[in-house]
């Protein structure tokens, strides 16, 4: 058990619910709640089941919890007065024979322990009562509805490290809902309670008051109980209620002192409790988990839709051939009208008339124009299409509340990365780059392109651009004949007549491969700042399965704690 709960622990204390989800608030309290209780409480008390019991003293603003402490061990330890917040830090009352235990920090180990009164509200001051019985130990703690944040986070802290809750409430203010939010809280988790009902006004009013109390506690199901009343009377010169006042509480508690099967019973029923509650948060936690996974999951999809559409768009775009019109069919059919690519392809004139002509007018040669107008229309596809994408995802994520959390700490995922300009000219440059190299590759015992030299491969390799950004292969429909005026039927009659049809076929579907690997490969990094922001956030998949494991694990050890 102890060691199913130190995993837990562990795991409660590490987890982190990244994704601002309706759920994940409620979650990081609860798991933050749990380790705090399982190491100000259960550890320590499973490492110890006979150790002192200890009853935490808590209750609203100006109930007498500090009053009744005081005069249950007939010294002023504790402060009481009219200022509020009175009890600042806790105090702990016990036997000397018990204070090696209190003093040696093992329950509530991160409360730092004194011996004389402190203003740190972290601290425990560790009092030696010699009119207390050893075996139990009273604890004063901050009021469960204080003015201050800390003071209450801290007697929720200490309530939940408590054997036993003893709650201290006034005959005017019993109804009040927060007192009674704890005690459900304490039914809940199978808490020892008992209840003091401080300041009630004559016997008239205990009679009336009493039974409704009486009742209320039955209609929570908190009818079993033990409850005291103590009547309104005037403190002596101490400051502390009279002897008989609290005579039959001071009795109550000296029994349970010095009954070992008793307190056994008590801290059995507490410590039973609170193992059988974690159940329950494990299950809220590991619901969380899910959650986190399931959003990061549809964060995830959203941006690999975006993307696919953008690599959809591009491949219409490639197949289509729209990349075939404006500049790029100008440059074709000058190249083609004036009969330069055929002359490319035979002899080595045709690389020295362009070289005259680009010496004379300032102009590339016109095979060099094509492939510049062909590189300029394939990067703006890309261009376009990797904008889209980043807009398409960052509106899906702005729709999301764990996407839009995201964006907020990286606005700039919406906007395509800043050097996409630079990676696509690279992509095609890269890409033109290789079709040559399988030009050549394929033309290696092509006498034709041998004998015109490393043009002759420039010049094909520039055929097989043009032919990839057609509908099919080499098999022009009507449509393509009209908007590229004959351009595919041109670049197909040459190279079937230098490499056969079958080769040309496949020539022309690697180089369309190597395209869509590329284009493919630079929208994954586009992609990939979206899915570093989601693995940034720290959504852990493993959590609800190791949870839920956890869980078994301690529900399997309970019957040994029960033994």
């Amino acid at each position: 058990m102890a060691a199913a709960l130190s995993d837990l622990r562990d795991t409660a204390r590490a987890t982190r619910f990244a994704l601002p989800l309706p759920s994940a608030e409620r979650a990081e309290t609860v798991a933050a709640a749990m380790a705090g209780q399982l190491d100000d409480y259960l550890l320590p008390r499973l490492e110890r089941l006979d150790a002192p019991l200890l009853v935490v003293v808590g209750g609203s603003t100006g109930a007498g919890k500090s009053t009744l402490v005081n005069s249950l061990i007939r010294t002023p330890v504790s402060p009481a007065g009219v200022l509020r917040p009175t009890t600042r830090a806790p105090v702990l009352v016990c036997h000397p024979n018990d204070m090696s235990w209190f003093s040696r920090a093992n329950l509530l180990p991160s409360l730092t322990r004194t011996s004389g009164p402190s203003g740190d509200a972290r601290s425990l001051q560790v009092v030696s009562a010699p009119a207390l019985s050893p075996g139990l130990a009273l604890l004063d703690a901050p009021d469960i509805d204080s003015v201050v944040d800390a003071n209450r986070q801290l007697a929720g802290q200490l309530l939940a490290a408590a054997d036993l809750w003893l709650f201290v409430t006034s005959a005017a203010r019993y109804a009040d809902a927060v007192p009674w939010g704890l005690l459900r809280t304490a039914r809940d988790r199978g808490t020892a309670v008992a209840l003091v009902l401080d300041r009630v006004p004559g016997a008239g009013a205990a009679d009336e008051i009493g039974p409704h109390l009486s009742q209320m506690l039955r209609d929570r199901e908190l009818g079993g109980v033990p409850l005291f009343l103590l009547p309104e009377t005037r403190l002596d010169s101490q400051g502390l209620l009279g002897e008989a006042q609290i005579a039959h509480l001071s009795a109550w508690l000296d029994r349970l002192a010095h009954d070992a099967e008793a307190r056994a019973a008590v801290v059995r029923q507490t410590v039973g409790g609170a193992i059988d509650a974690l159940t329950v948060d494990v299950v809220i936690l590991a619901a969380a988990a899910e959650e986190q996974v399931t959003a990061a999951t549809a964060l995830g999809e959203a941006v690999r839709v975006a993307y696919r559409a953008a690599t959809e768009s591009v491949d219409k775009g490639i197949h289509d051939g729209a990349l075939l019109r404006g500049e790029v069919l100008a440059r074709w059919q000058e190249l083609v009208g004036t009969g330069d690519i055929m002359r490319a392809l035979q002899t080595r004139v045709g690389r020295l008339r362009d070289r005259a002509v680009a010496a004379i007018t300032g102009r590339p040669p016109p095979g060099e124009q094509l492939q510049e107008a062909l590189g300029s229309g394939l990067a703006v596809l890309l261009k376009g299409a990797a904008t889209d994408a980043a807009e398409r995802a960052g509106t899906s994520w702005l729709a999301h509340p764990a996407g839009a959390a995201l964006l907020d700490t990286a606005p700039n995922l919406v906007h395509p990365s800043e050097d996409l300009d630079e990676r696509i000219d690279r992509l095609i440059r890269d890409w033109q780059r290789s079709v040559l190299e399988l030009v050549r590759t394929e033309a290696g015992d092509k006498r034709v392109v041998a004998k015109a030299s490393a043009y002759a491969v420039n010049a094909t390799g520039l055929l097989v651009m043009v032919t990839v950004f057609t509908t099919t292969a080499f098999i022009p429909t009507g449509a393509e004949i009209a908007v590229a005026g004959g351009t595919t039927i041109a670049a197909q009659k040459v190279l079937e007549a230098i490499f056969g049809d079958q080769a040309v076929r496949s020539l022309a579907e690697r180089a369309r491969s190597g395209l869509a690997e590329r284009v493919g490969a630079l929208f994954d990094e586009e992609a990939d700042r979206f899915r570093g922001a989601l693995a940034g956030s720290g959504v852990d998949e493993e959590l609800s399965a190791r949870l839920r494991a956890l869980s078994v694990a301690i529900h399997k050890a309970r019957p040994e704690f029960d033994a």
